[in-house]
């Protein structure tokens, strides 16, 4: 097991483990920590505790002392020389016409570094700027590009719900938000609505993403066929929050809705769903099952007909007796003649003369 405190230095910033050096802080307390660029002042959010050695990040950077009231001036001088940076980067910026956006500046505690945070378009070559920088405060000068996201969480503001911004009072880490989080949601997709200050989805899509993906196991969607139990229709509308449907079942009069619980309607696998609505479709069954009907009946009255015996059809040449059923004439006609060689029909012999 590891000793360890939890240390934030923003407010609502990511916290980080540190070693206490056998020193008892408190949850509350302003400590003075070494850290990859230099000594930092933060805030103890988490007092000692123990934790298993897997969980730590060697090599676990140390605790220096609890902050005094003189580190608290030294943090207050600090901040107030970071003010007047920004004033003069900016001046720099415009003298020397780099299309960059500079949004905050941060000292170390030790005033060993100053960080540059801006947002720009794409690559911007400030190396010029730099050596300008560097000549001013005499100190070691680093400029970082950030994104829209990272520049909101530093400004803060508000949302569209009326309160702080999430990124900037808790949310310690950014999690990837897609457009099909709304769509799952039924929100609109006008991005004027599901975009945040930073002109990006919203992180709030995030949060009730899980609840609505159990419930979409569990609800139809909409244009499926289902049974009921008062019979078999289309889902015309769905409420998963509410855990209801609303059905035009086949039976019932077009424009009529009928609401159900979705746990108690079973989708019809492989339904037509393209229709435009269920009385079209118990209409076409019905002129099926009559078409099918028709066909049999004329189906049968054609075997009917071709059921006559040979021997009662009448012979050639005779008139058939009155009430017998009459020889149906066989289709085609007379026997055409074989043309002769030279393409005609053959001639035809004349009959003997008679005695």
């Amino acid at each position: 097991m590891k000793t360890i405190i939890g240390v934030r230095f923003k407010a609502g910033g990511k916290m980080y483990y540190f070693d206490p050096q056998d020193m008892q802080v408190s949850a509350g307390e302003d400590v003075i920590v070494e850290t990859a660029r230099g000594l930092e002042y933060g805030e103890c959010v988490q007092g000692n505790t123990d934790v298993p050695d897997q969980t730590v990040v060697q090599p676990l950077k140390r605790m220096v002392r609890v902050a005094t009231e003189a580190d608290k001036k030294t943090l207050a001088r600090n901040k107030k020389r970071a003010d007047e940076a920004f004033i003069i980067c900016k001046r720099k910026i415009m003298e020397r016409g780099l299309e960059m956006n500079l949004v905050t500046v941060e000292c170390t505690f030790d005033m060993n570094k100053m960080l540059f945070y801006f947002t720009a378009d794409g690559r911007v070559d400030f190396r010029e700027l730099v050596k300008d920088l560097a000549g001013v405060f005499r100190t070691r000068i680093e400029l970082r590009q950030i994104g829209v996201r990272d520049e909101a969480k530093m400004i803060g503001g508000l949302g569209t719900c009326g309160r702080e911004l999430c990124c900037c009072s808790y949310l310690e880490d950014f999690h990837p938000v897609s457009i099909n989080m709304a769509k799952d949601q039924n929100l609109s997709l006008n991005p004027a609505k599901i975009s945040g200050v930073c002109g990006r989805l919203m992180c709030c899509l995030k949060y009730e993403h899980e609840a609505y993906a159990e419930l979409q196991k569990v609800t139809p969607k909409q244009g499926s066929v289902v049974d009921t139990p008062e019979g078999r229709g289309k889902v015309i509308t769905t409420q998963m929050l509410r855990g209801t449907c609303k059905v035009q079942l086949d039976e019932s009069p077009e424009h009529t809705l009928t609401e159900f619980q979705c746990v108690d309607c079973c989708v019809v696998k492989g339904a037509c769903r393209n229709r435009q609505n269920a009385a079209a479709m118990a209409e076409e069954r019905r002129r099926m099952a009559e078409q099918a009907e028709k066909q049999k009946k004329e189906q049968a009255a054609a075997d009917e007909a071709s059921d006559v015996p040979e021997e009662d059809a009448p012979v050639e040449g005779e008139t058939p007796a009155e009430g017998a059923p009459r020889r149906r004439r066989r289709r085609g006609g007379r026997r055409r003649r074989k043309p002769n060689a030279e393409g005609g029909a053959a001639p035809q012999q004349a009959p003997e003369a008679q005695e």
